[in-house]
């Protein structure tokens, strides 16, 4: 048994709708659909998700949002028109998104978590519906039948261990397909609350370790998973198998594709996930897989740059002879709510390379003071305009010279690289640039390994 996803651009219309389900029968293997909300028709276009966001923001606004309801209900509307599926059957979709305003949340969070949801599930609904109104046999599946349970904040959830063995009983027959809605499950007090952005990837790897499925595919918008970002880098290469471990390290810097914690439950599972492109199925794609026993075919799998970085440099004498030392540095971190990413350091050196997107300016200045306060460092340096390039690839764990293939195209190039630092699974190189350096660095170490 398959499960299969759908992406927003693989949903976006009844065209595309008609693509996907030409996918689903074409292999009876595919019985478990997990849909997203519909996305952009084009590129003027508004995604379903987002207009549920503005939504909400009305309602909590106290703003007239009649016009923008009718705009949701209008997307579902013209999909099922496309398919001849009566007006009437469309009653609990259309119902349900008029009346989200009037029901009761706990808070502003649980609000807004809800009606993003509803971007899912009222596709899923529609999408059983087409599925019925062409003769197939088809269940649309709440979360909450399932047994999809979470925890975490509204619009950052977490599954449940207890999700899998509720899965574990989720009965079914041989001959339906199942639909469900991607990005939300329920928390133990019944309310909904939604994975990241893009979390419909993580329903599906949830599903497919749950029920066992054989495979999980992943059908969006590209024919496959690149070596390289293809708005940096011209026509990359496609990578045509990779391991969990590759794509985890790709997707923290900035591949988008497939959803890095997606990679999770398919990993818990053993599950292999095939990434494919719902406009032309019939190529292979890119299959994700367990490590064990993987050959690669390169040395280097993938190059990413991710810029949403910032890094705090510390100097001071004798720096390793100071118990405790680090951990008054993470306890300040820990007080504001702050994670760091990475650590590199010296005898008398660190380097707190953090995500600056958790920070606003105020945020910084107050860090560095209360640094500067406690720990009274020789050297205090913020510096915001950073960036990561992550060098991925099975092939580099017993290749010599490795770091030197990729440092000197960037010397060739006269790129500073004020950081580097290689992963304890030998399988990726991190290289610190400034963020102006860093497609540029892409670029580079691409040709150096790709390029012929």
């Amino acid at each position: 048994m398959k499960v299969v996803k759908f992406g927003g651009s693989s949903l976006a219309d009844g065209e595309h709708f008609t693509q996907a389900i030409n996918i689903i029968t074409a292999d009876p293997q595919r019985r478990v659909i997990v849909t997203s909300a519909p996305g952009k028709r084009n590129s003027k276009d508004t995604k379903v998700t987002d207009l549920l966001i503005q939504y909400a923001n009305q309602v909590l606004n106290n703003k007239p949002y009649q016009q923008t309801v009718g705009q949701i209900i209008n997307r579902y509307v013209e999909i099922a028109n496309y398919f001849n599926v009566p007006k009437e059957k469309l009653t609990s979709i259309i119902d349900r998104l008029k009346e989200l305003p009037s029901w009761h949340f706990p808070n502003h969070n649980y609000l807004m978590a809800t009606f993003k949801a509803h971007g899912e599930r009222s596709n899923a609904e529609l999408m059983a519906l087409i599925l019925q109104q062409q003769g197939y046999e088809a269940r649309f599946v709440t979360p909450t039948e399932a047994g999809i349970r979470v925890t975490g904040t509204p619009n950052n959830a977490s599954v449940m261990p207890e999700t899998y063995s509720l899965l574990d009983h989720f009965s079914f027959n041989d001959s339906e397909l199942l639909v469900f809605p991607g990005f939300y499950g329920i928390t133990l007090a019944g309310h909904i609350a939604t994975f990241s952005r893009g979390g419909s990837d993580i329903t599906g790897a949830i599903l497919a370790r749950g029920l066992h499925a054989t495979m999980y595919e992943n059908f969006t918008d590209v024919d496959a998973i690149y070596a390289a970002n293809p708005a940096v880098v011209d026509h990359p290469q496609a990578i045509a198998k990779m391991t969990y471990r590759e794509m985890r390290e790709l997707s923290y810097a900035g591949f988008s594709v497939f959803h890095d914690e997606a990679l999770i439950p398919a990993i818990q599972g053993n599950i292999p996930i095939n990434v494919k492109n719902t406009q032309h199925p019939e190529k292979p794609g890119t299959l994700i897989v367990p490590d064990k026993g993987f050959q690669p075919a390169d040395i280097v799998t993938g190059v990413v740059s991710g810029k949403h970085f910032a890094a705090l440099y510390l100097h001071k004498y004798l720096l390793n002879k100071e118990a405790g030392f680090t951990l008054r540095i993470l306890n300040i971190l820990a007080r504001h709510g702050i994670s760091y990413e990475h650590m590199p350091s010296g005898i008398d050196d660190i380097t707190l390379i953090l995500d600056r997107n958790q920070l606003d300016d105020e945020l910084v200045d107050v860090i560095c003071n209360e640094i500067q306060e406690e720990i009274n460092p020789d050297q205090l340096e913020w510096i915001d305009n950073y960036a990561i390039t992550m060098v991925v690839g099975e092939g580099m764990r017993n290749r010599t010279g490795v770091i030197n293939d990729i440092l000197t195209p960037l010397t060739k190039e006269n790129i500073p690289v004020p950081m580097i630092n290689q992963g304890a699974s030998r399988i990726s190189i991190m290289i610190g640039t400034y963020d102006r350096d860093a497609d540029k660095a892409v670029r580079a170490i691409y040709h150096r390994f790709f390029a012929n």
